[in-house]
């Protein structure tokens, strides 16, 4: 008999969500930058052995919107934990150590009335010290009674995310398989790409300027004798950003190209040509219309 679960990743921003997909499932499927906010859509990760499949979705970190993106961006949240069988709650270790709690009211209530399954996993492990010292929040967590098991681990070092994925597949409940077992997720290549260029810029850009950019694919043209065409728009709200983007003969867009191809590329298996465009929309983050026309 096989096994299925769909797995919400829920918690707050830079905890490691992405990067714990990613270490799961052994590739780069979900962008991951040192800032907070990166993700803004559902990431759907499908890993799958010969009687178990668990789906992944990382979702953006919760928070309080101030922005119409930022509450499309909650909406996402909402729908995964509803639609999961199970919720992982991510907790950046060192920062709950200095709160003192591993409880937190960004996600607390969100998580309780969904009456899930859910696995408390204490992130960034690297970053303490001394191990032992999550283990007061360990005794929390066991006695909230919110949760069915909790682990400790370091994504970004692939420690201990093994032994989650034996949690996680105990937990899995008898059913069919929702995808192909060969299938990694479903997201189109196009959005992938679109996301690669997207963590290029907030790798190189700080302050504002990359939350207040989205990219659109404008063309995605495979060719089986040469290089892939692709086309894509930068969107920014200011002609001020616009400026920034593009740099002083046009060298910061000409990085931002360079780095996101080289991860695209590493993705497709294969060479590319990308050729970019920075647009202005303004207020886009605010406008009902573009964001819906963005996928928010």
């Amino acid at each position: 008999m096989t096994r299925c679960a769909t797995i919400a990743i829920v918690g707050r921003p830079n905890s490691g969500k992405s990067t714990l997909l990613n270490a799961i499932m052994q590739m780069h499927l979900s962008i991951v930058t040192a800032k907070p906010q990166t993700t803004r859509k559902r990431i759907l990760g499908i890993d799958t052995t010969d009687d178990v499949q668990l789906i992944f979705l990382d979702t953006p970190g919760m928070l309080k919107p101030r922005y119409k993106l930022q509450r499309s961006m909650m909406g996402f949240v909402e729908e995964s934990l509803d639609e999961a069988d199970i919720i992982c709650v991510v907790v950046d270790t060192k920062k709950a150590i200095e709160r003192k709690t591993v409880l937190d009211p960004l996600w607390l209530e969100a998580v309780k009335k969904r009456k899930r399954p859910t696995v408390l996993v204490l992130n960034k492990m690297d970053a303490v010290g001394i191990r032992k010292e999550a283990l007061p929040l360990m005794e929390e967590a066991r006695l909230s009674g919110m949760f069915e098991k909790a682990i400790a681990i370091s994504a970004k070092d692939n420690k201990y995310v093994d032994e989650l994925l034996v949690m996680l597949r105990e937990l899995a409940p008898e059913g069919p398989f929702a995808f192909d077992p060969e299938a990694a997720s479903d997201q189109t290549d196009r959005f992938f790409v679109g996301e690669f260029i997207r963590e290029s810029v907030f790798k190189q850009f700080t302050e504002e300027v990359p939350y207040a950019t989205e990219v659109m694919i404008t063309e995605f043209k495979e060719n089986p004798e040469g290089k892939w065409y692709i086309g894509a728009d930068v969107i920014v709200e200011r002609d001020n950003q616009k400026a920034i983007i593009i740099g002083a003969k046009g060298a910061a867009l000409k990085k931002i190209g360079e780095t996101a191809r080289a991860t695209i590329e590493e993705y497709l298996g294969h060479a590319v040509y990308l050729e970019l465009y920075v647009k202005v929309r303004s207020d886009w983050r605010n406008d009902k219309a573009q964001l819906n026309s963005m996928g928010y």
